[in-house]
């Protein structure tokens, strides 16, 4: 048995239990070194998953349960570019508000380290048990990281919801898997697979299987009607807590949905894709029309992960046309990953400028936070405005080529009246977006403090916001090797 191409994993794990240990004996005017660690160890685990990224192979380890190939290499590698750029926002913001001073130490950089592992996990499982045990070691640290702050009473109502319904929806997959297991007789990906396409099953318990497991992954990505905890979690939790929620996480559900709907249960397309339409369908009316109505940042953006999880749907569901492989295929699944990976990167760099414009006892989380915010700082209104207009999808930016790609992998596949819908809903949710921006650039200021960040902060806003007009200019630079990870990975 090999273990390299578990290799990412296995430094991550280390690294995260070195850094716990060597934390302990850190003074708190010293803590600056875990969150240096951190970073590092974030470096090191992104080089593994390059390297392997670089030699596109198909390889299995751990009896078959560990998959390591190009989709799920390249992944990594974003996810733990999201990552760092997570934990280098969030430095100052949980310094200020004494999140790893006086018993807590630096747990929040262990537990942050502990759910880029899970998700690592979750984007290589090629096992039902595998991918559950991930899904956990991603949610634990999360509900424990929303809970931190507990003497605050937001914050300990919005760690009881995460909690019980992020039960629930483990619950509800637990189940859904269970239900495939007693019908193929395996937890293998792949062997569920051409067990389906075999057809010598008892399909009713298939079919009951399969709606559970895809209600409880919509139940982890957000997406009505299983989206009742987001805005409320969005809101209620510290807002770093909330980047880390919204930010990487998208990506490992996208890997949940490739690894369980594309590659286990292709021959049962027809059947989910109905369910996946009514689920992109009603999440980008609920998303886009709720936001509207919102005063808080924090839930306005809340609203609009439900309306963006919607909308990558679309990609998901135009892949197999009939249940079958066809050419547009791998098109349409890279555009379902473009997407995410866009949305992620605008999404982390919104909850970014949110960190920054927040201070010692001063939570920037409603709209009005940002009025005047050209006047006092053009730089940072110019950062804010393309990040929201890249999530409204307004050329030339890159949010604006994802969106499109979508719509032309829906019209490939035949569902025009679906594209009808998705344009006009995301027409609607246009409104919320620009409404930032014009408070950010006509309205009196409400705040006149100066805004004050570190470098790298600043910095880093800057690279993100960079990314988001250079792969809007060529997005060729991100669409070519999702495009060639999907291909090589899916056989096509």
């Amino acid at each position: 048995m090999s273990l390299a191409p578990a290799y990412p994993e296995i430094i991550l794990l280390l690294s995260s239990l070195g850094i716990l240990v060597a934390d302990m004996y850190l003074p708190q005017k010293k803590r600056v070194f875990t969150w240096l660690l951190s970073l590092a160890a974030i470096v090191i685990c992104a080089g593994f998953s390059l390297h392997l990224l670089s030699g596109y192979e198909i390889t299995h380890t751990f009896g078959g349960t560990f998959v390591s190939d190009p989709a799920a290499n390249l992944m990594k590698l974003l996810t733990c570019f999201v990552m760092l750029a997570t934990l280098l926002y969030a430095r100052r913001y949980i310094d200020e508000r004494g999140m790893t001073g006086g018993f807590i130490g630096g747990e929040f950089y262990v537990l942050a380290l502990f759910c880029l592992l899970g998700q690592m996990v979750v984007i290589s499982g090629a096992n039902f048990l595998v991918l559950y045990l991930g899904i956990e070691l991603m949610s634990l640290p999360l509900y424990a990281l929303v809970a931190m702050r507990r003497n605050d009473i937001r914050v300990s109502e919005a760690a009881i919801k995460f909690f019980i319904l992020g039960i629930l929806g483990s619950g509800f997959l637990l189940y859904g898997i269970s239900m495939l297991y007693g019908a193929t007789g395996t937890l293998d990906i792949w062997e569920l697979a051409q067990v389906c396409a075999r057809g010598d099953i008892n399909r009713t318990v298939l079919v009951f299987g399969v709606v559970f497991v895809v209600s409880g992954l919509a139940f982890k990505l957000g997406v009505a009607p299983f989206h009742m905890w987001v805005p409320d979690v969005y809101e209620g939790a510290p807002t770093v807590v909330t980047l880390l929620i919204g930010g990487a996480p998208k990506l490992a559900g996208f890997a949940i949905c490739l690894r369980v709907l594309v590659e286990g249960l292709l021959p049962l397309a027809a059947d989910w894709q109905q369910m996946l339409v009514f689920l992109s369908v009603l999440s980008m009316a609920v998303g886009n029309i709720t936001a509207l109505l919102q005063t808080s940042i924090k839930r306005m953006l809340a609203y609009s992960t439900i309306a963006q999880m919607g909308f990558m749907l679309l990609g998901l569901l135009s892949g197999a046309v009939d249940g079958t492989v066809s050419a547009t295929t791998a098109g349409a699944y890279s555009s379902a990953l473009f997407y995410t990976v866009i949305y992620v990167l605008a999404v982390l760099g919104a909850f970014g400028m949110v960190l920054m414009l927040s201070r010692a006892g001063y939570e920037a989380e409603n709209l009005d936070d940002f009025r005047g915010l050209n006047r006092r700082h053009p730089w940072h209104a110019f950062v804010m405005m393309i990040f929201m207009l890249s999530l409204a999808g307004v050329p030339p930016l890159a949010g604006f080529y994802a969106k499109l790609s979508i719509l032309e992998a829906l019209l490939a596949s035949g569902r025009i009246w679906l594209a009808i819908v998705a344009i006009f809903l995301s027409v609607v949710g246009v409104f919320y977006y620009l409404r930032v921006v014009k408070l950010m650039y006509f309205d009196e200021p409400t705040v006149t403090e100066k805004i004050t960040a570190p470098h790298v902060e600043t910095v880093g806003l800057g690279i993100n916001m960079a990314l988001i007009l250079f792969l809007g200019i060529l997005p060729g630079l991100l669409m070519s090797p999702c495009h060639r990870a999907i291909v090589r990975t899916l056989g096509l």
